[in-house]
This record gives C-alpha cells, sequence and structure tokens, in this order.
C-alpha cells in the first residue's frame, strides 16, 4: 500500500511538471503584456490531492483545468518547515518569510507592506473575499500587522486604514460586538462604506466602497447552506472594483478546504474545492471577456496529508487516506491565466508572487 501511494504521487507530479513545461498561446494573452487588475485566489489547505479529488467527482471539468500555466511553490516559513496560514499568507502578501503565528509582519516584528497597501497607494481599487472571518489569518495578512494572528479585534481595526476598497466574508462580531464596545461598523460608515450583512443586500448595493460582513463569526459549509455565495461574492467584489479605471487587485479565499483537511472529512475536502473552483470561473469568464486581467491561483500550504486510494473518473467517486489532521510541508499547485501568466510557471517560493505582482503593475516600493 505504501509503494502504490508513493507511486502515484510520483506520478502526479510529473504530469502536474510536464503541464508546467507546455502553453496553450491562444488560451492566454501574449507574453509580455502586462495585466491592469490581478486577481490572486488562495485555496487554503489546496494541494493536488485536493484538486485530483474534484475532478474525480465533478460531472464537468474544472475551470482550473482550462488554465494554460501551472508550477509550484515551496510553503515553509521562517521558523518552521510546516508553515501556518499567518506566515504563508504573509509570504505571498508581502514578500517577506515570517514566524508562523505572525501577519503583515517580519520575524523580527516590524510591519511590512502589502500588495494591497502599495497597490491602493498607485490608485487601484483593492478587494478581499473570504469564506472565513475577515479577520482570520489569510484575509488579515493582506490588510494587518500583528504579532498574533488571534487577536481578532485588533485586526478588525486595521480594515479601518482604508486600504482596502470592498471586503466581503464573515467576522461581523469583531466588528460590532466588540469587547471594548466599540462599532466599528459606525466608523466605516462615516468612512463612506456601505455596510451590509446579507447576500441580497450586498448583491443591491452600488457602492464603490463595500463591506459585507455575511456571518457573525466564519460563514457556513458549502455543504450545510453557503452553496453558490462565493460565486456571488466574487462576482460582486469584481464588478466593483472593476470601476476604478486605473486596475485593481482582488484577493479571494477559499478558507473551508483547510477546515475539511483538518476533519480529514472528504466531503466536507471536496464541496468546498468545488466552490472554490466554481468561484474561479467567474473570474476567468471576466478575464477572458476583460483581456487586462491576470488571474493566479494557488494555496498557502496543503493540509491533511491527502493521498487518494481508489477513484473513478466514469463514476465520479474517490477513496482517500489522510496521513494527518494537520498542515504539512509539501508544495501547493500554481495555476495562472492572463498577461503575465507564464512568469508563474515552474517551481517558486511563495514570496515570489509579491515582486511579479509589484512589477506587473509597475509599482516600485518606496
Amino acid at each position: 500500500m505504501r509503494f502504490r501511494s508513493f507511486s502515484f504521487l510520483i506520478g502526479l507530479s510529473f504530469l502536474v511538471l510536464t503541464a508546467c513545461s507546455f502553453r496553450n498561446i491562444h488560451s492566454t494573452e501574449a507574453p509580455g503584456k502586462e495585466p491592469t487588475n490581478i486577481i490572486l485566489f488562495i485555496g487554503d489547505g489546496m494541494g493536488i490531492a485536493h484538486i485530483n479529488a474534484a475532478m474525480t467527482i465533478s460531472s464537468t471539468p474544472l475551470a482550473l483545468e482550462k488554465f494554460p500555466f501551472s508550477g509550484f511553490s515551496k510553503t515553509f516559513s521562517y521558523d518552521n518547515y510546516v508553515t501556518d496560514s499567518g506566515a504563508g499568507g504573509t509570504a505571498i502578501a508581502s514578500g517577506v518569510k515570517t514566524n508562523n503565528g505572525m501577519i503583515g509582519m517580519g520575524p523580527d516584528s516590524v510591519a511590512v507592506e502589502s500588495i494591497m497597501d502599495l497597490a491602493h497607494r498607485k490608485g487601484l481599487a483593492t478587494g478581499l473575499v473570504s469564506t472565513s472571518s475577515l479577520t482570520h489569518a489569510t484575509p488579515a495578512s493582506f490588510v494587518a500587522h500583528n504579532i498574533d494572528r488571534s487577536n481578532y479585534e485588533e485586526i478588525a481595526k486595521d480594515f479601518l486604514k482604508g486600504t482596502i476598497d470592498v471586503f466581503i466574508g464573515g467576522g461581523e462580531d469583531q466588528f460590532r460586538n466588540r469587547n471594548d464596545s466599540v462599532d466599528l461598523t459606525v466608523k466605516l460608515t462615516k468612512q463612506g462604506y456601505d455596510v451590509v450583512y446579507t447576500i441580497d443586500a450586498l448583491m443591491k448595493s452600488t457602492n464603490n466602497k463595500l463591506a459585507g460582513l455575511l456571518a457573525k463569526d466564519h460563514m457556513e459549509q458549502e455543504l450545510t447552506g453557503r452553496r453558490g455565495m462565493l460565486e456571488l461574492m466574487t462576482s460582486k467584489a469584481i464588478e466593483t472594483l472593476s470601476r476604478n479605471e486605473k486596475g485593481f487587485v482582488l484577493m479571494v479565499e477559499g478558507s473551508q478546504i483547510d477546515w475539511g483537511g483538518h476533519a480529514s472529512d472528504i466531503r466536507y475536502v471536496a464541496s468546498e474545492m468545488l466552490d472554490f473552483d466554481r468561484a474561479v470561473g467567474v473570474a476567468k469568464k471576466f478575464a477572458e471577456s476583460n483581456g487586462e486581467t491576470l488571474i493566479v491561483v494557488t494555496a498557502d500550504h496543503e493540509t491533511g496529508g491527502l493521498t487518494l486510494t481508489e477513484g473513478s473518473e466514469e463514476q465520479h467517486w474517490v477513496s482517500v487516506i489522510f496521513s494527518t489532521t494537520d498542515h504539512t510541508g509539501v508544495m501547493v499547485p500554481v495555476f495562472s491565466y492572463g498577461p503575465g501568466a507564464e512568469r508563474f510557471s515552474g517551481i517558486h517560493d511563495n514570496t515570489f508572487y509579491f515582486p511579479e505582482f509589484l512589477d506587473l503593475l509597475g509599482i516600485r516600493k518606496k
């Protein structure tokens, strides 16, 4: 059994690496063209096996299967071979390795600027979408600076800086039902945000600054009532941000792929993967018509040590083994589409995204 699992993983890795060497020149913009917009998708905890499981059970091809470029990202943090989401998110957002548990700062506890900070300064619109609380590690890494990722109420205050024009996800309690009794949504409203609490109100909003707090804490699982919401959230964020003629940067997180891995629950993993891929499809449809949008899809780390042991693509079923209930240190996949997409093929460190994004957007650090 060990030999079969090992052979499967080696074979799968070979196929993905081989795919990195080929590109469909009809499926993306010509190399050398620079994007106006960047949409970054982070499937929290998403490894190759998670994607392969979703491909197997899906009755239609995934949006990810239509991306012309692919590669791998190494995920280790500054102080640990196996990263957490705080350090992983910070590396992607700011190009800096940090200690597990920290967000938006280096291991020396000095704050570092994120792609959102710099894009906002240049006049681009910025956005965050997440199926977790917006103060959770991955989305927080793009806006906050804190020595401890669990300081959720302190992290919520960082959204008052105004560097994020659109943020949609859970976390209402961290903004309104706080230990200091301060209602941050009052301040957000004064800053010009339309603060909404339901998906219907979100979709009806016409404001360019939008705060969608759609759950008290984290949003529901896809299996238990959230079906279709991430697609709508992503669509609304793109619709709102694309009003900025200078362009935009958007990060969309599929948070709960990770939670399914922690729970060793393949139904949870697969349903969240398919939900995440549908949101990717929404963005890809926009990018195809827009022609100036780069999409990069990756993960902060793998969760669960997932191995596929049996399955059938014809009958859409799969059997799996989880080797751990925690994160692992294996490389994670990267998929890219649009102008500049060819840069993201091959194997790179997770600090690679930040300087590439800056270069593609013509942003220079001070």
